[in-house]
């Protein structure tokens, strides 16, 4: 009775101990048929002693028999067999963990080494590994850090079953295909198994590959979210980020400050949008990457406004929007506008601009044109007679109506114009009620006058005049 494990370094063939180990070989066999034990990950590997797996949760303190899975938490261990016994003796066997008290749970471990009886008698021997001893090297020689963890991500990608003897307890419903692997397995942020490492990496070089692969998971989930146009952006290079920031200081008083380092393309302390009080940090763009790295190394710890500020390099692409697949990110400042790191986007997107300020000064031009007809001066109104004696047709007389009306309209438009406001209006409504009073007031003083005269028999020669113009 043998299975088959696929592990992402090579497969293993285990030929069971069913006349020895019924019932371990009976759980084991039937966590297999549950597809139990894919994507378990090799959580214990100690050189020359053991490699331990079979824990879904990958800590090493989980696990369940076939039994707890069908009856629940209160039969997640079975009791082991503890005869006949057999020794851990060689490298190769395959044995169940002790949980204590001869509890046996889903965990198992592949012996590495030549003689390891001592401290494994009390775990359950139940079957051996009869191909795939390289894999076994494989395994002895992976590197792992302090508690014998991988560095490289090793699991158990699928079990085959080659012959089954038992028959499968009440309730038990075998899946008809193999599970999804889960979020933990696609954001493990271990080296990958088909990564090619070797005893030459130095410890700290495994570590930075192994934090390396972790940012590139915390920025994948990002992107998918929609915090990040893409998982593989960098932020800028030669902008600065400034926190513990005086609320007073401002972004001149910044600008002055680092000035010294270099040309600042923009310097901005970033302010709450309600009450535009300072929030204390702000971004420094320089004009190049090597005046941001001197300010970084020179700034940092500087007594600013009777503050001692810290200087790190800016992580935030929040000006960086992508543009879809294919056409690259752009920056959404209003003054980077245009900006964009994909060069083809760049080129189309000034071709576009090109072409539609070419449009928009053709469209002006027309519109002068058109408005320089209607102009009062001299030379305008040659031209346009020129031009209007040459237009002879049918139609001319109702073109020359069309256009005296446009320039009484024109005429009309620009009176108005000198009115500015309501209230010149109302001052220009006042002077000349005030003018007709006055004109009325000399009209009735004229008349009195005259009345006077008249009744003396002093009339003038223009007061004859009138009354014989009235006979």
């Amino acid at each position: 009775m043998s299975v088959v494990l696929e592990t992402t370094i090579g497969d293993l063939t285990i030929d069971l101990f069913t006349k020895e180990r019924p019932h371990s070989c009976k759980n084991f066999l039937k966590l297999c048929k549950l597809k139990y034990y894919n994507f378990c990950l090799f959580h214990h590997v100690q050189s020359n002693f053991v490699a331990q797996t079979g824990d879904p949760t990958g800590s090493g303190s989980g696990g369940q028999s076939v039994y707890g899975i069908l009856s629940g938490e209160d039969a997640r261990y079975y009791e082991g067999e503890k005869k006949p016994k057999i020794k851990h003796d060689r490298p190769g066997l395959v044995s169940m963990v002790n949980c204590g008290d001869n509890l046996i749970g889903s965990q198992f471990f592949i012996t590495l080494g030549e003689d390891t009886t001592c401290s494994l008698d009390e775990h359950i021997v139940f079957g051996e590994i009869a191909e795939g001893h390289d894999v076994l090297l494989k395994l002895n020689e992976t590197i792992c850090d302090a508690t014998h963890r991988p560095y490289q991500d090793i699991r158990i990608t699928h079990t085959v079953i080659l012959e089954d003897p038992y028959s499968d307890p009440d309730g038990l419903i075998v899946p008809c295909q193999s599970p999804e692997p889960p979020l933990e397995v696609l954001q493990s942020d271990r080296i990958g198994a088909d990564e090619d490492i070797t005893e030459d990496i130095d410890i700290e070089e495994l570590e930075e590959k192994r934090l390396e692969k972790e940012a590139l998971a915390r920025a994948t989930i990002l992107e998918i979210v929609g915090d990040l146009p893409s998982a593989d952006i960098a932020p800028p290079e030669n902008v600065l980020f400034v926190c513990k920031l005086n609320p007073v200081t401002s972004d001149d008083d910044l600008q002055i400050i680092f000035s010294r380092f270099g040309k600042i393309v923009s310097c901005e302390v970033i302010r709450d949008k309600k009450s535009g009080n300072s929030l204390q940090y702000a971004f420094v763009e320089f004009d190049n990457q090597k005046s941001c790295e001197d300010a970084y190394l020179k700034m940092d710890n500087v007594l600013i406004d009777d503050r001692r500020i810290h200087v790190d390099f800016s992580q935030s692409v929040s000006k960086i929007k992508w543009l879809g697949k294919g056409r690259g990110v752009k920056y959404t400042d209003k003054d980077d506008e245009g900006k964009n790191i994909s060069d083809k986007y760049s080129k189309n997107r000034n071709k576009k601009r090109d072409s539609f300020d070419s449009r928009n000064n053709y469209s002006k031009d027309k519109m002068s044109t058109h408005e320089s007809k209607h102009y009062r001066k001299d030379d305008k109104n040659n031209r346009y007679r020129k031009s209007e004696k040459e237009d002879r047709g049918p139609y001319n007389k109702y073109r020359r109506i069309e256009k005296d009306e446009d320039r009484r309209r024109d005429d009309y438009d620009k009176t108005r114009k000198n009115y500015r406001n309501e209230g010149d209006r109302k001052n220009d409504r006042k002077e000349r009620g005030e003018k007709r009073e006055k004109d009325d007031k000399n009209k009735r003083s004229y008349r009195e006058d005259r009345d006077k005269r008249s009744d003396r028999g002093d009339r003038t020669k223009s007061d004859r005049y009138d009354r014989g113009s009235r006979r």
